[in-house]
């Protein structure tokens, strides 16, 4: 028997779209001789659909593509994922369902058990959990179908689970496992992916097909790098990160397979790779073609050109620099360079005069009062107009340029640097930025050497460095780190041998500007823990205040 993966791009909606894509891989499997093809999770209305869910109208067109799906299926199996209707009055209205589909039937179907409500995830907001489990049997050899979640509660040793699904098959004696997967990127699942499929395999002692999906969805954005895994525990075959693929294996060969895993990428590699896919989705995907950002001589803004340009080519990226008074001549020469060297086009718009005007204008308002962070941040909202109105006029979408560091502890100003319609960096580090620089520049300087060795630099009033404000970002970074993603609290990081003071300062910064981080665009997630959707916190909470 010979299985088809089909590692595919899906748009959340797009039903034509989406079938056009698997009825060509469908046609690509039957060329390679497959008997059966597999798609991943919810591929018939792409991932995540989330409150899609609740249109009747949306289920009715996905049942429908489901029929056009089992239509094709003319001498080969279609695997695929899709909700399907609850036939019972209690529950949910919907299960998160693998299909087998074979010339025009469904001859089974597999619903998911495992609903994850965590992070990103808020799956039992729309399905039912499976309580039945059995195999398919198809040409002699009888195949468990799993869905995504559902292989990663290995014996039942998952706490948030009470039931292991591929257990409840086991007796049924599957012949090899089908698992539909939609799980989204981060710089560290890659390898945890391939442990739990070991785990899997060295528990049931058969071939396991794992089925990923390619591709961004807003701020969600999926590696593909779908795996075969041989029951002796070696990747029998690790398909491409990020590029969509269709393979079909021998399932003989995979018995008895060899240990084939490419050499696996970098974390700032992965990290490069997965903004640049994130930004390209996120335009193809919503119609867009333009993109503008501020670029400053910084390191940040600096990165995200490069991003920007290498995903939506040179001639659909402009920027503007827009010297302050307070702008250095080599950062606006870096800033000119950089432009230069990635062709990209480039507007020079100076702010003082702007700034004047505003100062001129609340004259007799700040009468008696001194300079301070309210000049700073007209400036900032002065170069977020400019921009946004660049955007308007010429139909461009801004790219937020501010690094996670940033966004944790509030440097930043609203309706200024925090606008824009994709945050790109908004879960990199500001380590990380300076180490995805130096990826950036691996083969040849592209970013000015002098962004990477300045002190950083917001340039809103004479001789500002970053550390005026913040601890040296080695150091705040490392503090962040521990807080937000692995939910570490002020005790136990003084415990680590973080400094009391600096512990207690960073975090209140961390929580008191959640409200900044209510009103920004989108992030691209490349962490386990981004700011937005995966991480929920109160805008008024108290915790460490």
């Amino acid at each position: 028997m010979k299985i088809a993966m089909a590692q595919l791009n899906y748009h959340i909606g797009h039903f034509e779209h989406n079938m056009n894509k698997m009825l060509e891989a469908l046609q690509t499997a039957k060329e390679q001789g497959a008997d059966i093809v597999v798609f991943g999770e919810l591929a018939v209305t792409g991932y995540p659909p989330r409150d899609f869910l609740e249109f009747n109208d949306f289920i009715n067109q996905s049942e429908a593509a489901v029929v056009k799906l089992a239509e094709a299926a003319e001498g080969i199996a279609v695997v695929v994922g899709a909700p399907s209707r609850n036939p019972v009055v209690e529950g949910k209205d919907l299960f998160n369902t693998a299909f087998f589909l074979y010339e025009g039937k469904v001859l089974h179907k597999q619903h998911k058990a495992l609903l994850p409500t965590y992070d990103v995830f808020d799956e039992y907001r729309y399905f039912e959990p499976a309580t039945e489990f059995k195999v398919v049997e198809f040409k002699g050899r009888r195949i468990a179908l799993s869905v995504c979640e559902d292989i990663w509660n290995v014996g039942n040793e998952n706490p948030l689970y009470t039931i292991c699904p591929l257990d409840e098959m086991q007796d049924q004696k599957p012949d090899f496992i089908l698992n539909l997967s939609a799980s989204p990127f981060n710089f560290e699942h890659a390898d945890n992916r391939v442990n739990v499929l070991k785990a899997n395999v060295a528990r049931y002692h058969v071939p396991m097909f794992y089925v990923n999906h390619v591709g961004s969805q807003t701020e969600l954005i999926f590696d593909g790098g779908s795996i075969v895994m041989s029951p002796n525990g070696n990747v029998f075959d690790e398909m491409p990160f990020f590029e969509e693929c269709v393979r079909t294996y021998n399932l003989a060969d995979v018995w008895q397979g060899k240990e084939h895993r490419e050499q696996p990428s970098t974390k700032i590699a992965l990290i490069h790779d997965a903004l640049v896919m994130g930004i390209r989705d996120y335009f193809g995907k919503l119609g867009l073609k333009r993109a503008i950002l501020g670029l400053s001589g910084g390191i940040d803004s600096a990165v995200v050109a490069v991003l920007a340009q290498r995903a939506l080519g040179s001639a659909n990226v402009r920027v503007l620099l827009m010297p302050s008074q307070f702008s250095s001549d080599h950062s606006i020469n870096d800033a000119r360079t950089l432009a230069q060297t990635i062709n990209i086009q480039y507007d020079t718009i100076y702010i003082e005069d702007v700034f004047k005007s505003f100062e001129a204008a609340l004259k007799t308002q700040f009468a008696g009062t001194k300079p301070e962070i309210t000049e700073e941040n007209i400036q900032a909202r002065i170069r977020g107009m400019l921009l946004m109105a660049m955007s308007n006029k010429f139909g461009s979408i801004l790219l937020n340029t501010s690094n996670k560091s940033e966004v944790a502890v509030g440097y930043g100003t609203l309706y200024g640097d925090m606008a824009g319609g994709l945050a790109v960096l908004g879960d990199v580090y500001k380590t990380e930025v300076y180490e995805l620089a130096r990826y950036i520049n691996k083969d040849a300087e592209v970013i000015p050497n002098n962004s990477l060795v300045k002190p950083p630099s917001a340039e809103l009033r004479p001789d500002q460095k970053d550390s005026d404000s913040l601890p040296p970002y080695d150091i705040l970074d490392k503090v962040l780190y521990q807080y937000i993603e692995k939910r570490i609290g002020p005790k136990e990081l003084i415990a680590m041998g973080f400094d009391e003071a600096l512990v207690r300062r960073v975090l209140r910064l961390v929580n008191i500007n959640e409200f900044k981080r209510a009103q920004m665009p989108p992030v691209l997630r490349v962490s386990s823990k981004s700011f937005g959707i995966g991480r929920r916190m109160p805008i008024v909470g108290r915790y460490l205040s």
